[in-house]
């Protein structure tokens, strides 16, 4: 599909498939809107529901409130708690000021943290690999006791660990990583503990590891990578360095506004994607911005196709 005359020099386009919403994206934002319907505004959300301006903004017009506490919601109003999850104090608090709230958390996050608490059960100290601070992180280790799991970032610190019993260990990730990076981490903590106790089945979700995929299917054939999200979307993050690792110069962008064409100088092969909070409106919209100054020659690479789709939590399924 060509969008422009010959006299704009011609770029080929390669955009990566799957790309942008996941389920778990999808039902976060639905629950918010039907959330509004049901209660009318405002609906008070704590937390970005998800990590996208653009969906936030159209949430806040619709009626929605962002909110970092629950102590900034006022009583008698529901609240909705975002896609990354909360520590169980949280519905605790709620439910002690009689708030009705509506849990948003992906389905994929909350298996972690019942995971979390079976390991905890079994008397096995947990070792979550993850980034410190991402809300994903604060939630699961409020599911736990204080104490009963530490922060493991990278390989150094998988190696430096000292556990106090090293047979009533187990471990845990968060969503979002680095397909690569999780692997190395694990592969060290497998060799210095042989005997610790696994997620079952694979803790990074198929979303994240999907558009990872995608990205390297692309990358090698692409003299430049642009990836849409935002700067605390992790997922997002993550493609930027699959990208890169894969040799290819990557940037993150927001909209199409900020795409830089003296980046572009040279560049004959774009590749596109979008993380797993932006929306496909997004891409058309970078894409025919570059249209603009290029004649763009769209191809999509498809490395997966996705069908999966999460229930709405009970009550809003009829709203």
């Amino acid at each position: 599909m060509t969008h422009a005359p010959a006299t704009r020099p011609p770029m080929k386009l390669l955009i990566a498939a799957p790309r942008g919403f996941c389920a778990g994206v999808d039902r976060a934002i639905i629950i918010v809107e039907k959330a509004i319907e049901a209660y009318g505004a405002p609906v008070y959300v704590r937390h970005e529901i998800v990590h996208n301006k653009f969906v936030v903004d159209g949430l806040k017009a619709k009626g929605a409130i962002f909110v970092e506490s629950l102590d900034q919601v006022p009583d008698g109003v529901p609240v909705v708690f975002s896609a990354h999850g909360v520590p169980k104090a949280v519905p605790a608090k709620a439910e002690a000021r009689g708030l009705s709230y509506l849990d948003a958390t992906c389905p994929l996050v909350s298996k972690v943290h019942r995971q979390a608490e079976r390991q905890v059960a079994a008397g096995r100290h947990i070792l979550f690999i993850g980034h410190k601070g991402h809300p994903e992180v604060i939630g699961t280790f409020g599911q736990v006791p204080d104490g009963t799991m530490t922060l493991i970032e990278t390989v150094e610190d998988a190696e430096a660990f000292a556990p106090s019993d090293d047979d009533n260990l187990a471990f845990l990730t968060q969503t979002t990583l680095s397909v690569d990076d999780t692997a190395a981490i694990v592969a060290t903590l497998e060799r210095r503990f042989p005997t610790i106790s696994a997620p079952k089945g694979e803790d990074i979700c198929y979303a994240t590891s999907n558009r990872q995929t995608a990205v390297k299917a692309i990358a090698a054939k692409c003299d430049a990578l642009y990836v849409i999200g935002a700067p605390n979307s992790s997922n997002s993050l993550r493609l930027v360095e699959v990208a890169e690792r894969e040799g290819t110069p990557a940037r993150l962008i927001q909209r199409a506004t900020e795409i830089d064409f003296d980046w572009l100088e040279g560049v004959k092969t774009l590749g596109l994607t979008a993380g797993a909070s932006a929306p496909e409106i997004l891409v058309r919209e970078v894409v025919d911005r570059l249209a603009d100054r290029f004649a763009i020659e769209e191809e999509q690479v498809e490395t997966a196709r996705e069908t999966i789709a999460f229930k709405l939590p009970r009550g809003l399924e009829t709203a």
